[in-house]
This record gives structure tokens, C-alpha cells and sequence, in this order.
């Protein structure tokens, strides 16, 4: 249920529920053989290429092109996400990569159920919705499930595309200092390692270079 980097297309809000939500995303998905471009999150690719493999957690997980990658460096991965058909097609695609073996793909709205156990890696990238969701909720949830030692990635848009600066307007984009606040982790227990902002060069729908704001928070559970 991710908006990732390459492609954006938000639609008009909507009254929440997990049959809602779920019906939004599967007919989003239905839309086209691939919304995604199939790359991995540039990010993810950034934060996590250092990182001894372990277990990962993917959070919205969509078309597992992220997920793909995590499998391909070593990690075991859970990918979660609330559309059956992103699943469906997660599989065909960890398939093909040949990495079924050390993928673990479960369908979650993740305001109402959140994969149980602890990960070396928990990364939630561009997750963003239309809809209504408790993301500062699921986020807190995400950082739980951080084990000892291990690295919390959050990854979203910070901004409009250059393109279209007057779409999304209303729609909420914390900075990353603020998505620490509200992850209210206890103090002395967690080392901050990227909190920043950075600018993503894209393509228009109309094929010419853009640009679109983006930030990272990185953080490593101490014990």
C-alpha cells in the first residue's frame, strides 16, 4: 500500500475502513499489469546496502520489488501489504527472482494487524495513503518490532513533484525530525544515524525530468 518513489498518482481521499481501504488498492493495483516501475526504493538501496542480513520487514510491501532486492543481499523478508493483488504479484515477481525461499509475503491492513516477532531490519518506505490511517500508530508498531541491535528505515515524500506543486494539497508531509518525535522512542536506547531531507530526481508523466522532496529517518535500536 506504498506510494513509492517512481510513480505517483494519489486519488481523492476516502472514508476509511479495511474493506475500503483494501477495495481501493486492489482496483488501484487492477488498473495495470504494474503501477511501480520494479526497481527497489532508491533509499532503501542507500540505507541498507551496509547492513548485515538478517530479518526484514517490508511494510507496504506492493509489487515486491523491494522486497526482491532484500532477498537477493541475503535477508530473510516478511512483506506486508492490504492489497491481495500487489501480493499476488509480489509472488509472481519473488518467483521469477528465484528467491521464493527466503520470502515471506502476508496481507495486513497495518492500522488493524501488524506481523508478530522481531527483525533486524523493519523498513517503511513512502507509506502513504489516500485514505484515512494511523500511520504515526503503525510506525511506533514498526519500532517495536526493531530487535536489539537492529535498524528502523522510514522513507516518504517531503513534498509535492516539482511538475504538479498544487496536488496533495492538504495532505500531510512531516519532516523527519518530526517523524522521530512522534515515534516517542525512549531515550538512551536508540542512535539516530540519518534524519535529513534530500531531493529525488523523477520522471513527469509527460516524460520530462522532475524532481519531488524526500526524507529518510534511520534509526539503530541499541539494546
Amino acid at each position: 500500500m506504498t506510494e513509492h518513489q517512481h510513480q505517483q498518482s494519489h486519488s481523492h481521499s476516502h472514508p476509511h475502513s479495511p474493506a475500503a481501504e483494501e477495495e481501493f488498492w486492489d482496483a488501484r493495483y487492477g488498473q495495470s499489469d504494474r503501477i511501480w516501475s520494479g526497481r527497489p526504493n532508491a533509499v532503501l538501496v542507500r540505507e541498507a546496502a551496509d547492513l548485515a542480513p538478517g530479518r526484514a520487514l517490508d511494510l507496504g510491501c506492493g509489487e515486491g520489488a523491494d522486497v526482491v532486492w532484500l532477498a537477493r543481499q541475503g535477508w530473510q523478508v516478511t512483506g506486508t501489504d492490504i492489497s491481495g493483488v500487489a501480493l499476488g504479484r509480489a509472488a509472481e515477481h519473488v518467483a521469477e527472482a528465484g528467491v521464493a525461499d527466503r520470502v515471506d509475503l502476508r496481507q495486513h491492513d497495518l492500522g488493524v494487524s501488524f506481523p508478530a516477532g522481531e527483525f533486524d531490519l523493519v523498513s517503511a518506505c513512502f507509506l502513504h495513503t489516500p485514505g484515512e490511517m494511523p500511520r504515526e500508530l503503525i510506525l511506533r508498531r514498526a519500532a517495536a518490532a526493531v530487535a536489539p541491535g537492529g535498524t528502523l528505515l522510514v522513507a516518504g515524500h517531503a513534498g509535492p513533484p516539482s511538475w504538479d506543486p498544487d496536488t496533495h494539497r492538504g495532505f500531510p508531509f512531516p519532516t523527519p525530525e518530526e517523524v522521530l518525535e512522534q515515534l516517542e522512542l525512549p531515550d538512551g536506547k536508540w542512535e539516530v544515524l540519518v534524519c535529513a531531507e534530500h531531493e529525488q530526481t523523477m520522471t513527469a508523466p509527460d516524460g520530462s525530468p522532475g524532481t519531488r522532496p524526500d526524507n529518510a529517518l534511520k534509526v539503530r535500536r541499541l539494546h
